[in-house]
């Protein structure tokens, strides 16, 4: 059973969820501002296999607890930002979020998510190494390598490269990249794709530079194209 930790400082939304996934089959907990969301995460018996943190919270924000726990772990997280707040939103991607979705939300599509970032981070859920130049990914251990040294990545980063170094050298839409990085459908004015691929070129560059490289075709999509010899 999947356990999930929900923070968010909305104590009715907190039962309403917890209620409605526990009815679906997860360990539901809750936490009510960033102290305690983290607390839950550095003791290893309460620790979530995915994280619902909410942007607007006293005290430590959500923006400020995902900084930190990004700095040691990587389950999967997705970010509550209340409508009409997009900045917050492309900044917790850029902080390390694997997801996104607005408030108010249907529990529903919240699920759905939910079981896409489980699905897409399960241990040996895809197999076969793919191997491009010095850049080497297990996703069976969901490990990237360059140069044989790790790549730290969060689950949508790594699902992101994956998808890319899959289909090398060739051009790949934002709506595909959406479904199999994130499993969901590409939305209007969705950025969450361009702010994962522009964490990932960071990671790249930092790691070597004769890691492969990510082009943007404007208005299309990108591309994974292996570093000149």
């Amino acid at each position: 059973m999947s356990r999930i930790l929900i923070a968010d400082d909305d104590r009715a939304l907190c039962a309403l969820l917890a209620e409605y996934l526990r009815r679906e089959g997860f360990d539901v907990d809750v936490a009510h501002d960033g102290e305690e969301a983290l607390a839950r995460l550095h003791n290893a018996a309460q620790r979530p296999d995915l994280l619902i943190l909410d942007v607007m919270m006293p005290g430590r924000d959500g923006l400020a607890t995902l900084r930190e726990l990004r700095a040691k772990y990587r389950l999967p997280v997705i970010m509550l930002s209340a409508r009409g707040e997009p900045v917050d939103r492309v900044v917790g991607l850029e902080l390390g979020a694997d997801d996104y979705i607005a408030k108010p939300c249907l529990p529903r599509e919240l699920l759905a998510r939910i079981r896409a970032q489980l699905r897409r981070n399960a241990p040996g859920a895809v197999g076969g190494e793919v191997r491009l130049g010095v850049l080497r990914l297990l996703p069976g251990e969901r490990r990237a390598l360059v140069d044989e040294r790790e790549v730290s990545l969060t689950g949508a980063e790594f699902q992101l490269l994956l998808a890319l170094a899959q289909r090398a050298g060739e051009l790949v839409d934002k709506a595909t990249l959406t479904r199999l990085a994130l499993g969901r459908e590409l939305e209007r004015y969705d950025r969450s794709i361009d702010v994962h691929v522009s964490r990932l070129r960071h990671k790249l560059a930092e790691a070597s530079a004769q890691a492969p490289r990510i082009d943007a075709v404007r208005g299309a999509g990108y591309v994974l194209v292996a570093a000149a010899p």
